[in-house]
């Protein structure tokens, strides 16, 4: 018999919301996580992308939540839970689970939503008399403190959603002037897919005595995965003629699409709508009003193939999405966990093919090593690779690629800071297209 919301211990006016927002019973990180938030305790939540993370988080951060008796028209709302995300898409979609829910209590929490990429006017006037809850990019999070518009001293409970991208190097500083203004009596609850080692370090030093949930995906060996993962060996010059042959062989309804660069996105976009595919980029350059209805037009089925960058593997639900193909590799093993993890969510079935190009070879065994994978590389008709691996110095080390990683950039412009004293802060900071 399936576990129960209430045998968890959320309150009968929780269990109805959560059924009124289409929450039926709890997932497994759902049931491990529940429990101890809702005592109040501090929680690492690490379960696969899909696996129902935003409610574990959500729920309980409803049931804390006390409605204020407010003195008049005048009284600010006082924010006692904040969420910090890494994108303004999750911003978004957090947000909305949280209203989703919300809205079937007697008394609705005043949720805000606020990111960068668009003006803060609007944003500054939905804050005039506070938010109960806010949902966050650290930058424009700073933007509003600096604007008054948003006092964080009354925070109770904190939550890092994507807290392994939160925490890493891109996002240090803004999250340490975010964490500077917050109370240090509060609860902290950071979820993710990943929590790569030197993250856990850093969860750890920011938490206090948490609890750790962990939910594995099951190995794809036991024939329960719900992402069934192909590797194909192709030429590089021939990729996007075998992108082609899959999407109209394979019949899929979506398909979302990784490359590296926002130049990509729009040349394989570009060659595959001239081939009679239904198929737009997706990536930073854009516009967010631009970047919002291509995600509302996706998933209403209105496009066939989403070419995107990074930009779009954290984070973005999805429902029912068939396929994801990584065009080029991720520059990571954690990255490729998110990538796959479009599809396969909330019980679906999906598929997950790479190319591998000679080129490739190396850095996908490694992606291999790590997520300790053995992907046979699959040979198509027709698409029989003829390159050969490129011969490496003997004792060469590292096998990421000729160009520095984001993290390669931020380094070397952080010892340029420190070698540079006088220069303005905030200048020189490589990183992914602003989320904020």
């Amino acid at each position: 018999m399936p576990m129960s919301f209430a045998a968890l211990g959320l309150s009968p006016a929780l269990v109805h919301a959560a059924g009124g927002a289409g929450f039926a019973e709890p997932t497994p990180i759902q049931a491990a996580a529940l429990p101890p938030a809702l005592q109040g305790r501090d929680v690492i939540g690490a379960a696969p992308t899909g696996s129902g993370k935003t409610a574990a988080f959500v729920l309980p951060l409803l049931q804390q939540w006390v409605p204020e008796t407010h003195g008049g028209p005048g009284r600010r709302r006082r924010t006692r839970a904040l969420v910090l995300v890494p994108t303004r898409e999750l911003a978004a979609q957090v947000g909305e689970v949280l209203r989703s829910v919300g809205q079937h209590l007697q008394q609705p929490p005043k949720v805000a939503v606020v990111f960068g990429g668009v003006s803060i006017n609007p944003q500054l006037l939905a804050l005039r008399g506070g938010a109960d809850a806010v949902v966050a990019t650290p930058g424009r999070l700073l933007d509003l403190v600096a604007h008054n518009a948003l006092h964080l001293d009354s925070v109770r409970h904190l939550v890092l959603d994507e807290a392994d991208r939160l925490l890493d190097l891109g996002f240090a500083d803004e999250l340490a002037r975010v964490l500077a203004l917050l109370p240090p009596a509060r609860q902290s609850l950071f979820f993710s897919a990943t929590f790569p080692p030197a993250v856990q370090a850093l969860a750890d030093s920011l938490l206090n005595a948490p609890v750790r949930v962990e939910v594995a995906a099951p190995p794809a060996a036991s024939g329960a995965a719900a992402i069934v993962q192909r590797a194909i060996a192709v030429d590089a010059a021939r990729r996007t003629q075998l992108l082609r042959h899959l999407v109209q062989q394979q019949a899929w309804s979506r398909v979302l699409v990784f490359v590296a660069t926002q130049y990509a996105a729009e040349h394989v976009a570009e060659k595959l709508y001239k081939a009679g595919i239904y198929a737009t980029p997706f990536h930073g350059g854009l516009s967010q009003g631009a970047r919002t209805q291509i995600l509302r037009e996706f998933k209403d089925e209105r496009w066939q193939v989403v070419v995107t960058t990074d930009l779009a593997a954290r984070g973005i639900d999805i429902a029912q999405l068939p396929a994801v193909v990584n065009f080029d590799l991720p520059r990571s093993a954690v990255d490729y966990v998110h990538r796959i993890g479009r599809t396969g969510r909330a019980g679906e079935t999906g598929v997950a093919v790479s190319f591998v190009t000679a080129d490739a070879e190396a850095h996908f065994r490694l992606i291999e090593k790590r997520q300790q994978l053995q992907q046979p590389r699959e040979v198509l008709p027709g698409f029989e690779p003829t390159e050969q691996p490129p011969q490496r110095p003997q004792g060469a080390g590292g096998i990421k690629g000729k160009r520095p990683s984001k993290k390669d950039k931020l380094r070397a412009a952080q010892a340029a800071a420190e070698a540079a004293p006088g220069q303005p802060e905030g200048a020189a900071q490589p990183h992914a297209p602003a989320q904020r």
